[in-house]
Order: C-alpha cells, then sequence, then structure tokens
C-alpha cells in the first residue's frame, strides 16, 4: 500500500505567478489541485483524465483496501467515522442531521441503522463483505428517514419529509437536504469507480435515469455532479474519509480529496 500521511497533513500551498505570466499559464496553474496523497497514494492517478482516470483510481482504491468488514462489524465502524465532532457519545445522521445517541442503533423507527447510499437493490449485491459493508458508502440515517429513502434513485423535487425537513421525495426519486447533497454525490461517484465488475460483484455505474430499478445503476450523474459542486467536502466529510483509510479500509474516496475530478470522468 502506498505510504501514508498523517491525518494533519494539509495541501501545500497553492503555486505563484510572476506578473508576466500569461492569463493562460495562470489559468493553468490554478487548475492544478496539490493534495497530500498526491505524491504517494494518487501518483498514478494524477495528470490523468477520463476513462484513464477512472481506471487509474480503481485500481488505487480497489488494491488498497485491505480491510474489508463484516455487515455486523459496520455498526462499530460507524459509531467512530460520524461521531459528532461535538459530542463523542452521539454521531450524525445522514439526511436528517440529527445528533443521536451510538448506542440507539437498532430497527425502531427512532433509532438508527445502517444506510446503503447506493442502494444494494440497484446491482443486487446485498449485505455480503464488498459493496455492501464498504464504509465510504454506509452512513447512519434515523429508521423511518432510511425507509422514506428506500432504494429510490437520487434527483431534484417531490414532497418535502416531514420527518426530515430540507429532503424531498417522490415516486422514484430522493432529493437530501442540502448539506448532504455534495456528500450523497462522491458517495456513489466512489462506489462507481470502485466497483467495476471485475471482483465477483456487479459493474455499478452511474446514468441520468430514475428508476433503475435493480439494475446495477443509479441517477442522476447530471443531478449528481452538480450536488457536487454546490456542496464541496466539509470537514466532516474529510475527517470520515481519514478515519476509513486509517482505521478500517485503507483506501480513500477520492472525491473527497479531489472533487474536481468528478468532471474530469464524467
Amino acid at each position: 500500500m502506498a505510504a501514508q500521511i498523517p491525518a494533519s497533513a494539509t495541501a501545500g500551498p497553492a503555486h505563484r505567478t510572476s506578473g508576466s505570466a500569461t492569463a493562460a499559464h495562470r489559468a493553468s496553474i490554478s487548475s492544478i489541485s496539490v493534495g497530500a496523497y498526491d505524491d504517494t497514494y494518487y501518483k498514478d492517478a494524477v495528470g490523468k483524465t477520463g476513462k484513464t482516470l477512472k481506471d487509474a483510481l480503481h485500481r488505487i482504491i480497489s488494491s488498497t483496501q485491505t480491510g474489508k468488514l463484516t455487515y455486523s462489524q459496520v455498526w462499530d465502524a460507524l459509531k467512530n467515522t460520524d461521531q459528532d465532532p461535538a459530542n463523542s457519545a452521539n454521531v450524525i445522521l445522514l439526511y436528517s442531521g440529527k445528533s443521536q445517541s451510538k448506542n440507539s442503533n437498532g430497527g425502531d423507527p427512532d433509532d438508527w441503522n445502517r444506510e446503503h447510499v447506493w442502494a444494494k437493490s440497484h446491482g443486487d449485491f446485498g449485505t455480503a463483505t464488498g459493496p455492501g459493508t464498504d464504509l465510504h458508502h454506509l452512513r447512519p440515517a434515523d429508521v423511518s428517514v432510511n425507509s422514506t429513502r428506500g432504494n429510490k434513485d437520487f434527483d431534484n423535487g417531490g414532497t418535502e419529509v416531514g420527518e426530515a425537513p430540507g429532503n424531498y421525495t417522490d415516486g422514484d426519486s430522493f432529493e437530501p437536504r442540502d448539506a448532504d447533497k455534495g456528500d450523497v454525490a462522491r458517495m456513489i461517484l466512489y462506489m462507481a469507480v470502485r466497483y467495476d465488475g471485475g471482483d465477483g460483484f456487479p459493474d455499478l455505474e452511474p446514468n441520468d435515469t430514475v428508476g433503475n430499478g435493480s439494475k446495477p445503476n443509479i441517477g442522476r450523474i447530471s443531478v449528481l455532479k452538480e450536488w457536487s459542486r454546490q456542496d464541496p467536502p466539509s470537514a466532516f466529510e474529510k475527517r470520515r474519509n481519514q478515519v476509513i483509510f486509517d482505521k478500517y479500509q485503507h483506501n480513500r474516496n477520492p472525491f473527497v480529496d479531489h472533487p474536481e475530478w468528478v468532471n474530469e470522468i464524467w
């Protein structure tokens, strides 16, 4: 596995240009994102675009995923990855944003459970170790809100979810609240890069439709791209990525580290 960099590592300073630099040169330099892992973890992906970039990222995040959990182990992992930064006894729930006791996990309507952001029925991969237990798309969510989302695709619009204001749903899609839109997009796109059909699991791909049912697809990609742009990675999301890397799976979500790669691939 590529050498790890401490969690406290930060991106290097931006490049400076002289006053005589051309506008094109300045634009070229400003488009370069210098990340803490670019010289190590992502060294075989930096500078690539399109399918070449996607293939390089797949090799990186699949080969470094040396830690794989069972579905029962996910419970305790989520208590760490999604810990409330203001209260270590709680987790932050996806969609509602509620801070809730780590120990209130279960099946009652007001408990929290394990939400598959890439719905496990989309590709029918279940909860066996693999995509069904990949922490990069599993989040704690209120049981009844999770049920409302169900296995719907993601899109804008619908009726507001009473128990989780700011979320909307209709017969075939779900729109998360603004604070979770980018998180959802980057989790979906991680899954599309990580699982390409070569390891006994379905080839997961986003598309631009809803109502995908059991096909290994989730839409809408045009909306997900816009959500990723509107809601860039937060400190909470970055910490989560780091904890999964350091303590559990030892791979990263590249779109948390490099959100600009979303448009480079799709």
